[in-house]
């Protein structure tokens, strides 16, 4: 049976839950993206535990620099210094080199959850201070922090230009390196003169981002962000370049959107669609598989692998239902996959792989390991997939090739099921 999609998913006592402890810390995503801006010097005020695990995530994933923060243990914040000790840190934060952002992030612990932003300067010398607030209980996935985090920047930052550049657009989303360049590469075939890839590295691109002629968020929950650009009057542009349909489909929205020539626009699109088709034709998939994860980005592959030929029956994803995904599902839905579960669970995944009998797995670190101990092929959805191009025919051309090398592997892992298993027998 169908579950409604704006249902939460239910707990296993059957009451309707809306957070699933089931992962770290999703402000690790905020973090992340602030950590690579180059010229910011991140601040956090939390209490000593929040901050050694979240550090250690962070660097975990790949922060370029460290994140400042005052010795909050429980004397300091049951003693009310916490507005102190963050300005305090503040004023070291700017003293870096090059210092011109000052992010301080606010987690959900009692004491700083509420951190009043009068109390904090907004300028230390050449850097400004902005403040994010990121109640991390409150949040589901760690790619919607980096929304909250992205939102609070652009916010403060950006400010509507006299007069708009209309053929520069904003990709919005954390994606491969090599995808915004593809997608840059192609756009301007189409008469674009240039694109800023939010979140990034640079400032620049933050303060200027107000004066694009459209935003294209590639991926679908950057909701309080798009929010900003609405507020901005800048127009936003729905779907994805991903697979045949979507891809074309794509081009031709930012065409118009931007009043580029049609006639270019539409050859652009052709070729592009041809391009597609002919990766489609040359790596085609058979099999059924199973798409879960929390990246926010599950609906766009589990379309791309339908389009190749594969059965999606179960997509699963942390993020919340929305417009903006809404398409996917609704074509997803009309070419046979039957459960879409937003906020999903760990339980709702396990379901789905008693009920579906898949050849292969995408998803989180705990479902694959339950997909191998049965002997599936199951593939890390962040790691292993969300890290490699997607966008364009390019993108589609190293999913694909992967897909179809995991979809390979059946035997392996059957081996390794049988052979743990006979490791356990002997040993009782």
């Amino acid at each position: 049976m169908t579950q409604p999609t704006s249902t939460p998913a239910p707990s296993p006592e059957g009451k309707a839950c809306q957070l699933h402890p089931q992962s770290m810390c999703p402000a690790f995503g905020a973090l992340r993206v602030l950590t690579r801006i180059e010229g910011a010097h991140p601040v956090m005020a939390s209490d000593t535990g929040c901050l050694y695990g979240l550090k250690f995530v962070t660097h975990f994933y790949g922060a370029r620099k460290s994140i400042l923060a005052a010795h909050l243990g429980t004397e300091e914040l049951m003693a009310g210094e916490v507005v102190e000790a963050t300005r305090a840190a503040i004023e070291v934060a700017a003293q870096e080199p090059g210092c011109q952002l000052i992010p301080v992030i606010s987690l959900c612990v009692a004491e700083t959850v509420g951190l009043p932003e009068e109390m904090l300067p907004k300028r230390v010398g050449e850097a400004e201070v902005v403040l994010v607030r990121v109640p991390a209980y409150a949040i589901h996935s760690h790619p919607e922090t980096k929304d909250v985090a992205l939102a609070a920047l652009l916010g403060k930052l950006g400010s509507p230009p006299a007069e708009r550049n209309g053929r520069t657009l904003v990709l919005l989303g954390e994606v491969f390196p090599a995808d915004p360049l593809g997608i840059d590469g192609l756009l301007r075939q189409m008469g674009v003169e240039g694109t800023i890839s939010l979140p990034g590295r640079s400032i620049d691109d933050l303060r200027r981002a107000a004066s694009a002629g459209a935003v294209a968020p590639l991926h679908p929950f950057y909701k309080q962000t798009l929010g900003v650009f609405r507020e901005w009057g800048v127009p936003v542009a729905g779907g994805a370049p991903v697979g045949i349909s979507g891809t074309y489909a794509w081009l031709k929205a930012i065409g118009s959107l931007l009043q580029l020539d049609p006639a270019q626009v539409e050859a652009t699109a052709s070729a592009e669609r041809e391009r597609a088709q002919a990766m489609l034709s040359a790596l085609p998939l058979s099999g059924r598989i199973l798409v879960t994860g929390y990246e926010g980005s599950e609906l766009a592959y589990a379309r791309l692998l339908v389009e190749a030929g594969a059965e999606v029956p179960f997509v699963s994803t942390s993020i919340g239902p929305d417009p903006l995904v809404l398409p996917d599902e609704t074509w997803l839905r009309a070419r046979g996959t039957r459960q879409v579960v937003y906020r999903k669970a760990l339980e709702d995944d396990v379901r789905a792989l008693d009920e579906y009998q898949p050849d292969l797995v995408l998803g989180t670190t705990p479902f694959c390991a339950i997909a191998k101990e049965r002997g599936i092929p199951a593939m890390y959805f962040t790691n292993q997939l969300a890290s490699r191009p997607f966008f364009l025919s390019t993108g589609m051309a190293a999913t694909l090739s992967f897909i179809r090398d995991a979809l390979g592997r059946a035997e392996r892992y059957e081996w390794m099921r049988d052979f743990f298993e006979g490791e356990e027998a002997a040993r009782g």
